[in-house]
């Protein structure tokens, strides 16, 4: 009853630019993670040079699996790595362990937007189950009845829903930051060429379009849901 040949668009836009990011950003890895770095040095290295010249020496190393599995857990001061950035003395192992760094000092510092990030996180969550399930019920109640207790409902589910693409758009100045300062600790304590600082930029550069893309999805599928009460209403 609901549905819309515009949802269909909106889904195949989000899943295009979805998989064209994954596919850049695994493409431009795989490229330089075949870059030997001139220094010799694994993401391990790097990752105690990084830490003991910043102050990180706190932040404890794990190492996980899958490949581009890395993160840095603000909770637990812990910096969890894949094996090809531990053990791989490439440029990509550079660039990523530099990056979740990079996090680490966003944390030290008390970074706003990495705060705004975890403290709302859990909220977000919840919501978004919550928000699909509201605006389903709305949706019904609507077309069951006449008034305007359905349609309410199904904006107060849209209303929480939004969470996820507000978290989408504080996590673009969170990465681009976080990869903005990698670069500059790589160079500061000059372990990267300048060839290497580009390949290193390009690899922290194909990362971000997956938030872009992230982002982008999640403002479409609200602007979709916006539409589509609007014209309920």
């Amino acid at each position: 009853m609901y549905f819309s040949p515009l949802y269909l668009i909106v889904m195949l836009i989000g899943a295009g630019i979805t998989l064209w990011a994954q596919w850049k950003v695994q493409s431009t890895y795989k490229r330089y993670a075949q870059v030997r770095n001139m220094r010799n040095m694994t993401g391990l290295d790097v990752a105690r040079v990084l830490m003991r010249n910043e102050g990180l020496d706190h932040v404890r190393i794990e190492q996980i699996g899958g490949d581009l599995t890395d993160h840095y857990d603000p909770r637990a001061k812990i910096m969890r790595l894949s094996a090809s950035s531990v053990a791989q003395p490439s440029v990509a192992a550079m660039a990523v362990v530099a990056h979740e760094l990079g996090h680490a000092l966003q944390d030290r510092q008390g970074y706003a937007w990495l705060r705004l990030r975890s403290g709302i996180v859990g909220i977000v969550n919840v919501g978004s189950q919550l928000g699909g399930i509201l605006l389903m019920v709305g949706l019904v109640l609507g077309a069951l009845s006449r008034g305007g207790g359905g349609l309410a409902i199904a904006w107060i589910g849209v209303l929480l829903m939004s969470g996820g693409a507000i978290f989408s758009l504080v996590t673009l100045p969170v990465e681009f930051d976080a990869s903005a300062r990698a670069r500059a600790m790589l160079e500061r304590y000059g372990l990267v060429t300048t060839q290497e600082s580009a390949g290193v930029k390009a690899v922290l550069d194909a990362a971000a379009l997956t938030y872009v893309a992230a982002a982008a999805t999640a403002i479409l599928q609200m602007l979709y849901y916006v539409s589509l009460l609007t014209r309920r209403r």
